[in-house]
């Protein structure tokens, strides 16, 4: 059974840190390309980041310099790095299996870590 389960989300100030993880079971993660997505208030999923095993991480532009995805095989985790966190990136955020046809909607993902950025 798959299983995706995040942690680490808050309530931070605007500029300040915060880092996700994910813990995964059920698949053979070493060879699965994994993603963060998100939802913000009123919105539609969106994606965020995707690692490949042995690749580099991709970003969409309104996170590209502050957030950085990372990948622990052994641990059968990912991380996602936020630093400079601002109003906008308020969202519950979601571990996914990515799914390249329609990344914004992944077929399989977590329950969700709330992560709200406000003064």
């Amino acid at each position: 059974q798959v299983q995706l389960v995040e942690s680490g989300g808050g309530l931070v100030q605007p500029g300040r840190s915060l880092r996700l993880s994910c813990e995964a079971s059920g698949f053979t993660f070493s060879r699965t390309t994994m993603s963060w997505v998100r939802q913000a208030p009123g919105k539609d999923l969106e994606w965020v980041s995707v690692l490949a095993n042995g690749s580099p991480a991709r970003y969409r532009d309104s996170v590209k310099g502050r957030f950085t995805m990372t990948r622990d095989n052994d641990a059968h985790r990912v991380y996602l790095h936020m630093n400079n966190l601002k109003p906008e990136d308020t969202a519950v955020y979601y571990c996914a299996i990515h799914t390249p046809a329609t990344p914004s909607r992944p077929r399989v993902k977590g329950q969700g870590t709330q992560v709200t950025v406000s003064s």
